[in-house]
């Protein structure tokens, strides 16, 4: 199939252009726990599903530069919509691993979206001709619109230790439980989804640290592709520009409001002449720059691993999840002065702010994307230790 590959800087453009849809929708999203059908059909029709999907499947095969960019765009217009996007960019690149056959019945669907985790919540027993699951997974972003989800689950086999499998799994296989109530990234529909005495074919079925390691089953997918990178630093690129976004979205929101608004109880009658704010959109600002820079930092650290071949050093591993976690921290910490300086008018529920320094605080929860966490593992590494997770 031949595609014409969008360059970066159009689909920049793309996701601008969508910002006031994005915007639009974002309330209806919060109210509903799930993005709105039109931003998904938005995002389809803009060619947002295809980023990661292999060319001979009409997709694009981007580099991870671009996820940043676009992300970031995205999100700001709506930190949910983005967060969905870049989360079905994930497992779909997880999903290139799988023997081409898997492969060609999954992106049958041009327009497929795959949703995920790396939790391994659930058991998986042996079973003639593949594996048994029983489990239930949280989080699962864009599950109310996904085709087909991956999981992850312990497999206890026969003879020998257990190990973590991941596999995919028809949607419909699974029983979703709408569960997502929460303060942050309402919108992005995280729910949780269940199988029980689910069965699920061998070839269907892959050793996680294969994936980890950027190892699959794919023959057409090899060496020199996008799909083998190690899997954390792909993902952690993949997901940085929508916390990007969210930090450019509340600069814009808080500027957006300053001409209009005054210091209560002070003389100040515009919020703009006053010296505290000039400092306050200074620093946000500076903060705001230095997440890019991670962020950037890190997608071209993976952009030049792909096109080089190049083996991975473990520290280079570590550093690409202390991006990650410097983006967050700096950008928390940049819509927290934003916030703070945007008075008490701002805790009504149409003010963007009140919505976006929710969603950031949800993403700084994130396990695999606190700062605190990954500064740790980088630093663990750096001391010449030996990283205490698999995730790296």
């Amino acid at each position: 199939m031949t595609t014409e590959i969008p360059t970066r800087e159009e689909l920049v453009q793309r996701a601008s252009d969508l910002a006031p849809l994005l915007r639009k929708h974002a309330a209806w999203s919060e109210e509903n726990r799930r993005l709105h059908d039109e931003v998904v059909q938005a995002l389809t029709d803009a060619g947002f599903g295809k980023l990661r999907r292999p060319k001979r499947y009409g997709g694009y095969e981007v580099d991870t530069r671009t996820l940043v960019d676009v992300a970031a765009e995205l999100g700001r217009g709506d930190g949910s919509a983005s967060w969905v996007a870049s989360v079905y960019w994930i497992p779909g690149w997880m999903a290139c691993h799988f023997p081409d056959h898997v492969q060609d019945e999954v992106f049958s669907d041009p327009d497929v979206r795959i949703c995920g985790t790396l939790s391994p919540s659930a058991m998986a027993a042996p079973a003639e001709g593949g594996i048994v699951v029983n489990g239930k997974w949280q989080f699962i972003s864009g599950a109310h619109h996904a085709q087909w989800q991956e999981v992850i689950a312990i497999y206890v086999p026969a003879e020998g230790e257990p190990y973590p499998v991941m596999a995919l799994v028809p949607i419909t296989d699974l029983l979703i439980v709408d569960d997502w109530n929460t303060f942050g990234l309402k919108g992005t529909g995280s729910v949780s989804t269940v199988a029980k005495d689910l069965f699920i074919p061998q070839d269907r079925v892959l050793p996680l640290p294969a994936v980890l390691q950027g190892a699959g089953a794919s023959q057409q997918n090899g060496e020199g592709s996008i799909y083998r990178s190690p899997l954390m630093p792909v993902a952690a690129a993949s997901s940085v520009g929508t916390i990007v976004g969210l930090g450019r979205a509340a600069r814009d929101a808080f500027l957006h409001r300053l001409p209009n608004r005054k210091i209560t109880y002070t003389a100040y009658e515009s919020q703009r002449e006053a010296p505290i704010t000039h400092h306050q959109v200074a620093e946000a600002t500076l903060k705001i720059d230095q997440a890019e820079f991670h962020a950037h930092r890190l997608a071209g650290l993976v952009d030049s691993k792909t096109s080089t071949g190049v083996e991975w050093k473990l520290e280079e591993r570590a550093q690409a999840r202390a991006d990650m976690g410097a983006v967050i921290k700096l950008t928390k910490e940049a819509v927290d002065i934003l916030a703070t300086a945007s008075g008490g008018s701002s805790i009504y529920t149409d003010v963007p702010i009140q919505r976006i320094s929710r969603d950031i605080q949800a993403v700084n929860l994130h396990a695999l994307m606190h700062p605190n966490t990954n500064f740790e593992l980088y630093g663990r590494v750096l001391c010449g230790l030996e990283p205490n997770t698999l995730y790296i």
